[in-house]
C-alpha cells in the first residue's frame, strides 16, 4: 500500500507539475501571438512567401514545447514540486495578502518562481520570433552568396554588400540567438543549468529589459543611436576593413554565448563559465557587442562633424550612452550573482578585469 501510495502521490505531482507549466506556457504564447510590439517579428515569412511566418512557427514551437513538457513530466524519476507550481502559488499569495508580501516578501521558493516564469515568458517567445526572422535572413543571404561564388573573385566588392557580409553576420547572431532561446527554454539537473536565483533587483531587470523590445524603443528614443550594423565607407579598403573587424567583434560576441552554451540566459545565476572568452574577461559578449556599435557610428560621426562640432557631439553621445548602459547591465549584474553565493568572487580572483585586459 505504501508503494502505490507513493506512486499516486508521484502521479499527482508530475499532472500538477505538467498542467502550471502548459499554462503558464500558454499565457506567454498567447500574449506574444496577438501582442501589438511583435507584430512586424511575427509578420516575417519564410523565404518571403507562402504561409509559413512568424506566427506559425511560434505557434509550432508551442505545440512542441507543450509535448516535450508532457514528456519530460511524464518520465520524471523523482518529481519534486517545479518553479511553474510555485510561481502560480506566489501569484495567489500575492493577490490574496498584498499587504503581507509587501512588507516581508514571498518564500524564497515562490519568489524564485515567480521570477523564473516572468523572465522565461518574456524572453523564450522573443528569443524564438528573433530566431526564425534571423534564420529566414540568414538562408536567403547564403543562398545568393553561393550561387555567386565563381564570381567571387571578380566581385567581391559587389557581393559582400549585397549578401556577403549580411549572411556572416546573420550567421554569427543565429548561433548567439540559438544557444540563448535553448537557455531560456530548457532547464534540467542533468544539464547543469539549472536557475539558481533571479536578479530581484529593478536596476537589474530596468536595465536589462530597457536593451530588448519594446522598451528598447524608448530607450532608443531618449539615448538615440548612431551606430549602424553595416557602416559605409568610401574608400573600399577601409569599408572592407572595418566591416571586418565589426564581424570578428560579434564573432568573439557569438563565442561568448556559445561558451555560456545551455546557461546562457539574462539576470540569472546557473553556474559561472571560466572557458572560452570568459577566461580573459567577465564582460566579453558586452565588450564586443559595444566595440562594433562603436565602428558602426564611425559615418554618423564623421557626417556630423562636417555639419558642426555640437551635433559631433550629440552623436558620440549616443553611442557613450548606449555603452554606459551596457555597463550598467555588468555591473548590476555581477552585484546580483556575488549574492548568491561565493562562486563569482573566486572567479573573480582569477579574472580581475571586467572589460579589458590589465586595464580595466
Amino acid at each position: 500500500m505504501k508503494n502505490a501510495g507513493t506512486s499516486n502521490n508521484a502521479f499527482r505531482q508530475r499532472a500538477v507539475n505538467c498542467s502550471a507549466s502548459i499554462l503558464l506556457t500558454l499565457i506567454a504564447y498567447l500574449i506574444y501571438r496577438f501582442s501589438p510590439h511583435t507584430q512586424s517579428m511575427r509578420g516575417v515569412s519564410w523565404q518571403q512567401e507562402g504561409t509559413f511566418n512568424g506566427s506559425a512557427f511560434l505557434s509550432a514551437a508551442f505545440v512542441a514545447y507543450c509535448l516535450a513538457l508532457i514528456l519530460f513530466y511524464l518520465f520524471e524519476r523523482a518529481p519534486h514540486e517545479s518553479k511553474s507550481v510555485a510561481a502560480i502559488r506566489g501569484l495567489f499569495r500575492t493577490i490574496n495578502k498584498p499587504r503581507q508580501v509587501f512588507k516581508n516578501g514571498l518564500p524564497d521558493a515562490e519568489r524564485l518562481g515567480v521570477l523564473s516564469v516572468l523572465l522565461k515568458a518574456f524572453f523564450a517567445p522573443l528569443m524564438l520570433l528573433s530566431l526564425f526572422g534571423w534564420t529566414n535572413a540568414m538562408v536567403m543571404n547564403g543562398a545568393h552568396v553561393f550561387e555567386h561564388l565563381p564570381s567571387l573573385r571578380v566581385d567581391f566588392l559587389s557581393i559582400f554588400n549585397t549578401h556577403g557580409f549580411w549572411f556572416l553576420f546573420q550567421l554569427i547572431v543565429f548561433a548567439d540567438i540559438t544557444f540563448f532561446t535553448i537557455g531560456y527554454l530548457v532547464e534540467h539537473p542533468r544539464l547543469k543549468n539549472q536557475i539558481r536565483s533571479v536578479d530581484r533587483s529593478w536596476q537589474g531587470w530596468a536595465v536589462t529589459l530597457a536593451c530588448y523590445p519594446p522598451i528598447n524603443g524608448i530607450t532608443n528614443w531618449l539615448l538615440g543611436g548612431s551606430a549602424t550594423e553595416f557602416p559605409q565607407f568610401d574608400n573600399p579598403v577601409v569599408h572592407v576593413a572595418v566591416n571586418m573587424a565589426v564581424l570578428v567583434l560579434m564573432a568573439i560576441y557569438a563565442w561568448a554565448s556559445v561558451a555560456l552554451n545551455l546557461k546562457a540566459s539574462n539576470l540569472t545565476h546557473r553556474g559561472i563559465i571560466h572557458h572560452g572568452p570568459y577566461r580573459y574577461i567577465r564582460h566579453p559578449a558586452y565588450v564586443c557587442k559595444n566595440a562594433a556599435w562603436w565602428l558602426g557610428s564611425l559615418p554618423v560621426i564623421a557626417a556630423a562633424w562636417t555639419v558642426s562640432w555640437w551635433s559631433a557631439l550629440v552623436a558620440l553621445a549616443a553611442t557613450a550612452a548606449w555603452t554606459g548602459l551596457y555597463a550598467l547591465r555588468a555591473l548590476t549584474e555581477e552585484d546580483h550573482l556575488r549574492k548568491v553565493d561565493g562562486e563569482y568572487d573566486a572567479y573573480c580572483q582569477k579574472v580581475r578585469y571586467r572589460f579589458i585586459p590589465g586595464v580595466l
